[in-house]
Formats: structure tokens, C-alpha cells, sequence
């Protein structure tokens, strides 16, 4: 069994991995590698298997399948990323009560005064790191508000979620979970001590279901930390990916300007083509199987499914993660384009979307 040692392609595999991951898919789907943390994994860089592997029972979303934990889980709680049915069904359906299109709808003209605010704060200087002023800031700033994190508490709240998301050193990273997860447990106390208020906390803390069953104080602060990391990050890696790739594409920007009612359509294309988080994990103590044979060979405890490489054949399918296809337009973007986004902005953050250590 040949083992593909990831960590020798370096710093160029991290701002740039789809080069390395189109050379894989040319000698076959899935393939044993080691990660820079000296893990093994399978590495699933086919389409079709990709999504076949996430569709399937067998594999696990839940790293304790395997005897592993994150920081997060252990300190936070088990939250959606880690759960899979019946526990991921049942929150899932708590929560939808509440998180609801109606409710993100309001939050719009709130997001745009935001986003128009930090624009306005970056136009007399003439330039600005995108990052800094607005990729990061917008997304903080409206989870804030959509949890009810008091205006006061704004600036810890930060600091937390900034080292938990681009962590400077390993003690720090442990110190702001901690941190964090001790808030939320107290705003959630503050929360259900109150009365009712408009913000999505306070609503996750009063729902109950047909049968009477509710969120603990446990869920509620893992539901609370998924939607701030969750939430924040991916958020920051579309904003700073998807405007590199307008940049990148002068002639999608062009028709972007010259066409603004088709923004949405466009930006959801562009979406498409530089997808927020670089992979998929799941874990299994089984072996993984080729055309329903199972290999007798001893499986590493995970494995990992990539979004495609830059190239794919114009009209064929393209996965916006390893979950979902779009087709992108002939001219959305070129065979030899590369469409992820290296962004150094701050200590801590790693070139390219972050991914957790496996």
C-alpha cells in the first residue's frame, strides 16, 4: 500500500491544495495519505465516491467513533458537526422551530447597515486589508446580535472566537474555549431567567416540542458555539475567497457591474467555485470498500473528502463542498485557474480556508 505524505508538498499544498488533488484523481479516487500532524486518513478525491462516502451509514461524523475528541467537543459539548442520527435528527428538529428563513430574513436590513458601515470606515483611506475590515467584522457582528451577546460583552466575545477560529498557540486556543464556553453558560442563565426577548437564544431556550422535549443547558451552549464558529468562519472564507475570484475573473466582475440584478445568481456561482471549507471528515474503524468489496487492509481512523480540483470538465458536475453540485457557466473559470484563496491577514491564520487537525 503506497502512503501519499501530504506535508512534502508544503506551504504551496496549503495556499493551493486542487493541483495536488486533480494529480491524485488522475490514478484513482481515494487514496492513503499522511497529513501534516502525522495522521493517517483515506483521502476521497472522486466525485462520485465523495459523495457516496458521505451518504453512507457506516462512516461516522462523530471523531469518538474512533476514540478521538476535539478540544472543542470535550470542553463545549457535542454539537451538529459531531452527532449523527438519532442525537443530529433530534436537535436538528429542535432547532428548525426557531432558526427559521423568516428569522434570518429580518436580520437583512441590519446586515446591510452593517456591511454599509464598515465599507464607509474603509473608503477615506483608500485602501484596506478585506480581512480585517469587513470579511471579519461583519460576521462577528451579526451573530452577536443574532444570539443576544450584550454590546458590553462584544469585545471579549471577540478575542474569544478570533483565537478559537485563527489560534496563536495551543494554550491560548484551550484558554478561549474555556472562556467561551463558561459565557455562554452564564448568558444562557441570564436568558432563561428573563423574559422573553427577539434574539435566537432566548427563543432555542423557550422551545419545547409536541412531546415536550426541549434543548438542556448543555445543547443550547453547543448550539450557541456551532453558530458562532460555524457561522463566523465559513462566512469569512466566502467573502475573502469569492472576492479574490471576481478579481481573478475580470470578466465575471465586468458582467457583475454592468448587471447588478443578477448579483445574487453570480455570487451564489462564485460560491460554487470556492467552497468556505476545504474538506470533509468522517470517521470508521472499517476499511473503506471499492465497488461494494470491502479491503482486508487496516484502516486508518478517518477519512476525508475533498472538493474537486480546478479543471473539471465544463459541464460536468462540481461539488460546492463534497455535498452538493453545481454546474458552472463555460466562462466561470478556466481549466488552469486556480479558485481558492490564499489569505494571510493575522497572526494565527493559516493560508487558505482553516480546516481542524485530524
Amino acid at each position: 500500500m503506497i502512503t501519499v505524505d501530504l506535508s512534502a508538498y508544503g506551504e504551496d499544498f496549503v495556499a493551493d491544495p486542487y493541483p495536488v488533488y486533480a494529480k491524485l484523481r488522475e490514478s484513482g479516487p481515494v487514496h492513503h495519505v499522511r497529513t501534516s500532524l502525522g495522521n493517517e486518513v483515506w483521502l476521497i478525491v472522486g466525485h462520485a465516491e465523495a459523495r457516496a462516502a458521505l451518504a453512507d451509514p457506516r462512516l461516522s461524523k462523530a471523531p469518538a467513533t474512533v476514540g478521538r475528541r476535539m478540544l472543542d467537543e470535550e470542553v463545549i459539548g457535542p454539537y451538529l458537526l459531531v452527532l449523527d442520527p438519532p442525537d443530529h435528527t433530534r436537535l436538528r428538529r429542535l432547532v428548525a422551530r426557531e432558526f427559521t428563513g423568516r428569522r434570518v430574513e429580518a436580520l437583512r436590513p441590519r446586515v446591510q447597515r452593517v456591511t454599509d458601515e464598515l465599507i464607509d470606515a474603509m473608503e477615506p483611506h483608500g485602501r484596506a486589508d478585506l480581512v480585517d475590515a469587513l470579511a471579519f467584522p461583519l460576521p462577528i457582528t451579526v451573530i452577536c446580535e443574532l444570539l443576544g451577546v450584550p454590546a458590553a460583552d462584544r469585545d471579549a466575545f471577540r478575542a474569544w472566537s478570533s483565537e478559537i477560529v485563527a489560534p496563536t498557540g495551543g494554550e491560548f486556543e484551550t484558554s478561549a474555549v474555556h472562556a467561551l464556553g463558561g459565557y455562554l453558560d452564564a448568558l444562557i442563565e441570564d436568558k432563561r431567567c428573563a423574559g422573553p426577548t427577539d434574539d435566537l437564544l432566548s427563543a432555542l431556550v423557550r422551545t419545547r416540542a409536541e412531546d415536550g422535549d426541549r434543548l438542556s443547558a448543555a445543547e443550547l451552549r453547543a448550539m450557541a458555539y456551532l453558530l458562532l464558529i460555524a457561522g463566523h468562519e465559513t462566512t469569512v472564507n466566502l467573502i475573502a475567497n469569492g472576492v479574490r475570484a471576481l478579481l481573478e475573473h475580470p470578466g465575471q466582475l465586468a458582467a457583475l457591474r454592468a448587471d447588478r440584478t443578477s448579483s445574487t445568481e453570480r455570487w451564489r456561482r462564485c460560491c460554487a467555485t470556492t467552497a468556505p471549507s476545504r474538506r470533509v471528515r468522517r470517521a470508521s474503524p472499517a476499511s473503506p470498500s471499492r465497488s461494494g468489496t470491502r479491503s482486508s487492509r487496516p484502516a486508518p481512523p478517518s477519512s476525508w473528502a475533498s472538493p474537486p480540483a480546478t479543471g473539471t470538465p465544463r459541464g460536468s458536475p462540481t461539488p460546492t463542498g463534497s455535498t452538493s453540485a453545481a454546474t458552472p457557466p463555460a466562462t466561470w473559470p478556466s481549466g488552469t485557474a486556480s479558485t481558492t484563496a490564499s489569505v494571510r491577514r493575522w497572526p494565527g491564520w493559516r493560508a487558505g480556508p482553516r480546516s481542524a487537525p485530524c
